[in-house]
């Protein structure tokens, strides 16, 4: 995957990848063609984007979708958490929002206005400093409230289709737009988010609480979580969502799944729906893991396990 951007005109860029050309004015923010990607995300693996753009204000995403022709795929990263980019890249633009969208206020008594690109740490602590309680499962789950919103994420006991007020979204189109929570017909690790928008600002309410006792379930969760988890280790989170009347990493773990290793990818002996890299995998070999776990968890109990990592682009 190669690809070039190039000054033609006076504020005018024109791209070339592998899917084709196009011609836009200068963006407000910055461009990097053939950016890599395994940096960014918690497996450490995966190819480039084609194009990776961080722009500066919500200003500046509407101009550059707007002038982005439709043909171009788009696709939002957070923290890279819960992805595996895959080997052959990732084609068209990838959007990061960097710390511009990463502020956190108080609106009112028990609401926070909350960036896209906040991290779940931030939302929670701020809303403890505040007297907000009901968000502490957030602090748990290591994104971006944009991924949050779009996968409805949630974690001991708790999830955003509970605290969600509404969110502002930058279409594909460029259009801004707000949705209430109603109209993302969230369910289990999901929601009916535009394909290709990008969750820019959302706003979650909460219930009176004392900080001190905010910040006694947060310590409680995060003790739970280094005990449980691989947090140590280059991961993704979760792989699996938990089917209906079973836990996930319990079908792994009857399945004889335990340690099962493909190349440098490796599951878990920790917990065993979390994948890990113990250096030199490939997103091959990490998403080869993931397909022969859902074999044999099939093969042992009747169950099929959905992928919750999100997998993107080419092999």
């Amino acid at each position: 995957m190669s690809a070039t951007f190039r000054e033609v005109s006076a504020g005018a860029f024109e791209f070339q990848s592998a899917e084709g050309s196009f011609t836009i004015g200068e963006p407000n923010g910055k461009l990097t063609a053939n950016a890599s990607l395994s940096p960014l995300t918690w497996f450490k693996t995966g190819g480039p984007a084609e194009f990776l753009f961080e722009p500066a204000s919500v200003a500046a995403l509407q101009a550059f979708l707007n002038d982005l022709p439709a043909w171009v795929p788009v696709m939002a990263l957070g923290l890279g958490s819960n992805m595996i980019v895959r080997d052959g890249g990732v084609p068209g633009v990838v959007v990061r929002l960097g710390k511009a969208f990463a502020k956190v206020s108080k609106t009112d008594d028990l609401t926070l206005e909350c960036g896209g690109g906040a991290s779940g740490i931030l939302v929670s602590s701020t809303a403890r400093d505040n007297g907000i309680a009901g968000l502490e499962f957030l602090r748990s789950i290591p994104g971006t409230v944009g991924g949050f919103v779009r996968m409805n994420g949630g974690a001991y006991g708790g999830e955003v289709k509970d605290i969600l007020i509404d969110c502002d979204v930058v279409l594909r189109s460029g259009e801004l737009v707000t949705l209430p929570v109603a109209d993302l017909h969230y369910t289990y690790r999901h929601s009916e988010l535009p394909e290709g928008a990008i969750v820019v600002a959302a706003r979650f309410k909460g219930r009176p609480g004392e900080p001190a006792a905010i910040q006694a379930e947060m310590d409680r969760i995060s003790a739970s979580r280094e005990a449980s988890q691989p947090l140590r280790s280059k991961t993704g989170g979760s792989t699996f969502k938990n089917p209906d009347g079973h836990k996930a990493w319990e079908l792994v773990d009857k399945a004889g799944c335990r340690g099962l290793q493909i190349g440098g990818a490796q599951v878990s002996e920790k917990h065993t729906n979390f994948l890990i890299n113990t250096g030199v995998a490939t997103s091959a070999d990490i998403e080869a893991l993931g397909e022969e776990v859902r074999r044999r968890v099939k093969d042992n109990s009747g169950v099929e396990l959905e992928w919750e990592i999100q997998r993107v682009g080419k092999k």
